[in-house]
């Protein structure tokens, strides 16, 4: 299969980078062919500009969209800023994910495009998970990203997996997140 992976964070010696290489790996261990968007190394422009608002893309939005026809799965691995994506991301969203192409409106009713990709999303945050229970903020982030913009677009959402209070993990912890990334990957 063709996994097409969206990157974004800006320190290669993060947590998120050991879980771009686990998942590069583990993936091509399996046979599936890699294409990986580091969207900080592109230094992927976040900002729409007033002619896209009004369809027209460039270039570099047509590649993106390229890789996207490509993919039978996307996968998305960000850390979670500020309870939400970070801008860059979202920027990619707004910019890639075009009317027209992921989504449109037929008699009034919105239609996913994207229908028959599967798409997985790997997140780090600094807070535990009881911590965003506690404030609905799980429910919030699965209803902001699973729902309102992948399931939206037609997409089916393989899993979203949440690694927790990142920064205080420690070495052991985070080396047994990797191996159950992997086993997971190894389902597939």
């Amino acid at each position: 299969m063709n996994h097409l992976i969206v990157y974004a964070h800006p320190r290669k010696e993060s947590f998120n980078h050991a879980i771009l290489e686990t998942t590069v790996r583990s993936l091509q261990e399996k046979g599936h062919e890699v294409v990986v968007r580091d969207l900080y190394a592109m230094e992927f422009q976040a900002v729409i500009s007033s002619s896209e608002i009004l369809g027209g893309i460039g270039e570099d939005i047509e590649q993106e969209q390229e890789y996207l026809k490509w993919a039978d799965v996307i996968t998305f691995i960000y850390p979670i800023w500020w309870t939400g994506l970070p801008a860059i991301v979202k920027g990619y969203i707004e910019r890639v994910f075009t009317y027209g192409f992921a989504y449109r409106y037929v008699n009034g009713e919105q239609k996913g495009l994207l229908k028959g990709k599967k798409v997985a999303i790997i997140n780090t945050q600094g807070k535990s998970h009881d911590q965003y229970a506690a404030i609905g903020m799980d429910k919030a982030l699965l209803l902001t990203s699973d729902k309102g913009i992948f399931e939206y677009c037609g997409l089916e959402v393989l899993h979203h997996i949440f690694f927790e209070s990142v920064p205080s993990s420690d070495e052991m912890t985070r080396t047994a997140w990797l191996k159950q990334l992997e086993e997971l990957i190894g389902k597939a």
